[in-house]
């Protein structure tokens, strides 16, 4: 059904393992009925949206993180160790022992690799959620942003591979190699772009729901290392580039994922849930954006109610 020839598009943000939270938005757009036209992701919401997009359903995709997130493949994976790395429960003298050895690997290792994590480790993931398809066979019309390290630009994807169109748009900088293609040097969207509403507007989308899965910038740590301040120099930065993108957005949707870091996957099901939560208390607000939305969902309503009523 098309309401009023109005396209609504779905910005989905990076935010690595916080980026699971997307499953639980679409979930409720789903159940809802909120029809979605156009998604435009990047890098985690490239991940969710592009899996998305190509026909997997809100349920397959929790099936699928599950299913993953308990393989031997994730289990053995550099982003299994760089999560225990950076977990906070278990605060013992082994597990600091254990950090301070292996923050001293990982920084040898980016002194003479592109990525921490290489590009073939990382393609297994992308593998088993995205399907061996093209962006222009998707189901719903979708596009990744990603980075160009060398010219310093933008790149969307909006034909091609989209295994490689997520995977470029994924590579974070410092953890996962950058994609080579060709003359380009493809990195994280989120470095220019980490919540993509204008590009959703350029794809035709008269209404655009963002999705925001960034860290608090809110936070009482203290910084007593260069690179602590230049991390968190990092993080208002990005902060302030993503403000300026949201401007774009008709509503924003921004589930409580606190201050996770992007690789902590051990609370999957929790980033899930709260996206769904956050989804929920913005129905309202997508409905109110258009009136014939409104009168759809005021119908709607009516006849469940009716359904409940009728023995």
């Amino acid at each position: 059904m098309k309401w009023m020839d109005k396209r609504i598009g779905l910005a989905l943000g990076g935010g690595g393992a916080r980026g699971l939270a997307h499953i639980g938005v679409l979930k409720v757009l789903e159940e809802e009925a909120v029809p979605v036209d156009i998604i435009v992701g990047t890098s985690a919401g490239a991940l969710i949206g592009g899996a998305y997009a190509a026909g997997l359903s809100p349920g397959a995709l929790m099936v699928r993180a599950d299913e993953y997130l308990n393989s031997s493949e994730f289990q053995s994976s550099t982003i299994k160790a760089i999560e225990d790395l950076h977990s906070k429960d278990d605060t013992g003298l082994a597990h600091k022992i254990q950090t301070y050895v292996m923050n001293r690997f990982y920084l040898a290792q980016a002194m003479f690799k592109p990525g921490i994590l290489s590009s073939e480790e990382f393609q297994t993931m992308i593998d088993y959620f995205i399907p061996d398809i093209t962006v222009e066979d998707t189901m719903i019309p979708f596009r990744a942003v990603a980075t160009d390290l060398v010219a310093g630009t933008q790149v969307v994807f909006s034909s091609g591979s989209l295994r490689q169109a997520v995977m470029a748009s994924c590579a974070v900088p410092g953890a996962i190699e950058p994609l080579q293609d060709g003359l380009r040097c493809l990195a994280d969207g989120g470095i220019i772009c980490l919540v993509p509403s204008s590009e959703a507007r350029k794809a035709g989308a008269d209404i655009v729901v963002a999705v925001a899965v960034d860290r608090d910038i809110c936070t009482e740590a203290e910084f007593h290392t260069c690179r602590e301040v230049c991390d968190r120099a990092m993080e208002i930065m990005s902060n302030q580039l993503e403000n300026y993108e949201l401007q774009e957005a008709d509503i924003v949707i921004r589930p409580d994922v606190g201050d996770l870091h992007w690789s902590d996957f051990s609370h999957a099901r929790d980033l899930i849930t709260q996206g769904e939560t956050a989804a929920r208390d913005h129905i309202d607000a997508i409905r109110n954006t258009m009136p014939v939305i409104k009168r759809w969902f005021t119908l709607k309503q009516l006849a469940r109610n009716h359904h409940e009523k009728t023995p």
